[in-house]
């Protein structure tokens, strides 16, 4: 039953969205929800076709394209060249291990102290993401 719960619930989200769901939009949003990893458009497919392959990379690719104009998905630029997407869309920050290459979500209040007023005279913020790399407890 979880499962079926599951299901209704991703199509919910879709259709509240006006989103037409076609089997690769599921199978990515569904994908999405499932991780948090970050993936990138091949890991993505990877994973969607190795339990039914169903999706071509430029089905993936629309189906990331449409979900992320409706605001179900956003991309993650973490490393120059290199997009990766998340479902995870409220506002949060990101550490990447340079050991493993991990990649963890960090709550938005991580940096609560933070102070944006020293910027120069004319420039206004209208949003910002903090990228923090190290190395996590594994690699240490």
């Amino acid at each position: 039953m979880e499962g079926q719960n599951r299901t209704a619930e991703i199509s919910q989200q879709m259709k509240q969205k006006g989103l037409r769901i076609t089997p690769q939009r599921f199978a990515v949003y569904a994908n999405l929800l499932s991780r948090c990893d970050h993936p990138t458009v091949d890991e993505i497919l990877t994973e969607i076709n190795r339990e039914l392959p169903i999706a071509s990379k430029a089905s993936v690719y629309s189906a990331l394209s449409v979900l992320r104009e409706v605001g179900l998905v956003r991309e993650v630029l973490l490393d120059e060249g290199v997009t990766r997407y998340d479902a995870k869309v409220e506002p949060h920050h990101h550490f990447v291990c340079e050991g493993c290459g991990q990649i963890r979500d960090l709550e938005w209040d991580v940096f609560k102290n933070l102070q944006l007023n020293p910027l120069p005279s004319g420039f206004r913020i209208n949003a910002y993401e903090i990228t923090v790399k190290g190395r996590c407890d594994r690699c240490d």
